[in-house]
């Protein structure tokens, strides 16, 4: 089985990769029958010679592998044809911008394998970036503050070499005695949790953080079935709520009142109520003043975020009178970051986590028949078709809807 590591063509550029140096020369010890090629990249996070280092052979024979991993799209031009490619296509939830995309993989007769559903038998996410997204997310917000209030400029997270240099960064901080809240308990929001613990930030209970006030800055990470409630009164729980989230209204401004700064590292399911609508942080009571999106679901769940921001301008202001976009430093704006594609900031320690669960969980279907159906239930086109799995793509694709 011979792999190929593409390069990553997309724009903006993404210098993460699959597979590091170090996990293909895993990928070689462990499975004697695979081979690996590494496309020569002039930004990937890991130079063509780092790889030859380890004896990995760096060369311009994509053409010749079975199998090709990246990460972000691929331009439908570099795509070549009855290959299997891996790698996010954004298109499960029918974005209409990669419609184009998924067509003419159908077209080329490529087997897709996209990595947002690589999963275990319990239908779980096995391989993802969001642990990532929440560790330069929360970061980030506290640059967001920095600047927004004028008190402390931090570096950006892209020009630090990794998760630690982030936490030395922001333990340096002399922050107000702010109330920071985190919503999920996922990859996401236990990475943003990560770097609040990591920079000694205190955690307070529900009860705590909604009733008192403290002399230093604290922080508390809430999940669906506290910023949720039954609309029937009854008394909900989480997996009531992801079963039946029409049943559920937010019960999330409670919150909104006593938070300084907010970072949301939640799932938004397919009809959940919104977190906060944009009527809501017109009311005098709406205490939120910097709202770090990681979860980045455009004019949605989060009302402030209009908007995707980039890494070269992650921060813009929300003027909620006018429902609009205004200078974040301006007085009555609330700062609002919202880059989504925050794990491009720390290439190397988002590529090498993402390797370490792909060799566990993915590399060994290849070898193995496939024995847990990880390769199948990935599979979303196959023989110039979509999948039985993803036939809910075909109006889709058909530019029906």
């Amino acid at each position: 089985m011979k792999f190929g590591i593409i390069r990553e063509r997309k724009n903006p550029p993404d210098k993460r990769v699959v597979l590091s140096p170090l996990a293909c020369q895993k990928v070689l010890k462990s499975h004697k029958k695979a081979i690996l090629i590494v496309e020569p990249s002039p930004i990937r996070a890991y130079s063509d010679e780092m790889y030859k280092q380890l004896g990995i052979t760096v060369a311009d024979e994509m053409a010749d592998c079975d199998v090709l991993l990246g990460v972000k799209e691929v331009p439908i031009d570099s795509l070549i044809p009855n290959k299997k490619y891996f790698f996010f296509s954004h298109t499960i939830k029918k974005q209409p911008y990669n419609r184009d995309l998924l067509q003419a993989v159908l077209d080329k007769n490529i087997e897709l394998y996209d990595h947002e559903v690589i999963t275990n038998k319990k239908e779980q996410r096995v391989v993802a970036f969001g642990r990532y997204a929440g560790i330069v997310g929360a970061y980030n917000g506290f640059r967001a503050y920095g600047l927004k209030f004028g008190l402390f400029n931090l570096p950006k997270a892209n020009d630090l070499a990794d998760q630690e240099a982030l936490i030395s960064e922001l333990k340096k901080l002399r922050l107000p005695s702010i109330k920071v809240l985190l919503t999920g308990r996922g990859r996401v929001g236990n990475g943003a949790r990560e770097m609040l613990d990591g920079m000694g930030m205190r955690r307070v209970s529900v009860a705590e953080y909604l009733e008192e006030t403290f002399n230093e800055p604290v922080y508390c990470q809430i999940d669906a079935g506290e910023y949720n409630k039954r609309k029937d009164g009854v008394r909900g729980n989480k997996a009531d709520f992801f079963a039946n989230p029409g049943a559920y209204k937010s019960n999330f401004f409670r919150f909104a009142k006593v938070t300084d700064f907010y970072i949301a590292g939640h799932f938004y399911g397919q009809g959940s109520p919104y977190l906060f609508t944009r009527e809501d942080a017109k009311h005098p009571d709406f205490k939120i003043r910097v709202v770090a999106d990681i979860s980045c679901d455009i004019d949605g769940p989060v009302a402030t975020t209009l908007r995707a921001s980039t890494i070269a301008e992650p921060i813009y202001g929300y003027d909620a009178a006018s429902e609009s976009e205004t200078d974040f430093k301006h007085k009555d704006a609330i700062a609002v970051m919202a880059v989504d594609n925050l794990p491009c900031e720390l290439p190397r320690d988002a590529s090498e986590g993402f390797g370490e669960a792909f060799i566990k969980n993915v590399i060994p279907a290849f070898f193995n028949n496939d024995k847990d159906g990880v390769l199948q239930r990935a599979r979303m086109t196959h023989n110039g078709k979509l999948t039985e799995r993803f036939a809910y793509l075909q109006d889709y694709v058909d530019g029906k809807e």
